[in-house]
């Protein structure tokens, strides 16, 4: 049985993106119920947070990005995305799918979030999560409340993909922490992280 089985969808809407005042080289990306007043804010990478910002304003990059690659791939293949559901909220990451249809039969695919957002506006497609996420990572702000100042609000999130460690975090860890550092960054698709731990645990490996 399908757990999302009659859970009501609530549609949600880009408010804008912000630099994040608490997470370094990340951003944050405020999502507005559409028919109310809470403000669900995700931190997102900074190629993520680019992806999503170019399509907002129409620019037109110098070559496709992976999202435009995605969205010409799909349409030479008559695949559409109908609709992007964040469908989960685990220790702070979120999880999102898109719903995607070739004229036979309807598919969901997980995505990242921010990669999903990322190809809804490209297909100009609606974004829903439900109430029970809302209820837990939503923060009830009034319209002209600036971007900015939401983090205040909301808390604390693991980013996708932003998260830094520094050499001396990386030296003072025993290869058993980095193992456990490694599993968690994957987890929580933090993949620039998991890439220097993984980079990290091969030094050693041949020292």
């Amino acid at each position: 049985m399908n757990p999302e089985a009659g859970m009501k969808k609530i549609k949600m809407e880009i408010i804008g993106l912000a630099y994040s005042q608490t997470q370094s080289g990340a951003y944050t990306l405020v999502l507005g119920e559409a028919k109310g007043k809470r403000r669900m804010p995700i931190i997102i990478g900074a190629f993520e947070a680019q992806a999503i910002a170019i399509e907002l304003e129409s620019m037109t990059p110098t070559r496709p990005l992976t999202h435009d690659l995605f969205k010409s791939l799909a349409m030479t293949f008559d695949i559409e995305v109908e609709e992007i559901i964040i469908f989960n909220l685990l220790e702070g990451v979120f999880y999102a799918k898109l719903i995607c249809n070739n004229g036979e039969k309807k598919m969901d695919i997980d995505a990242r979030t921010s990669d999903a957002i990322a190809i809804a506006v490209r297909f100009g497609c609606p974004i829903y999560t439900y109430e029970f996420i809302l209820s837990t990572a939503g923060v009830n702000m009034e319209e002209n409340t600036p971007i900015e100042g939401i983090e205040e609000h909301m808390e604390k999130q693991v980013p996708t993909s932003a998260t830094k460690l520094s050499d001396s975090e990386l030296s003072a860890a025993s290869t058993d922490e980095l193992k456990e550092m490694l599993k968690k960054a994957i987890d929580e698709e933090a993949y620039e992280r998991a890439s220097r731990l993984r980079d990290e645990l091969a030094r050693r490996k041949n020292n």
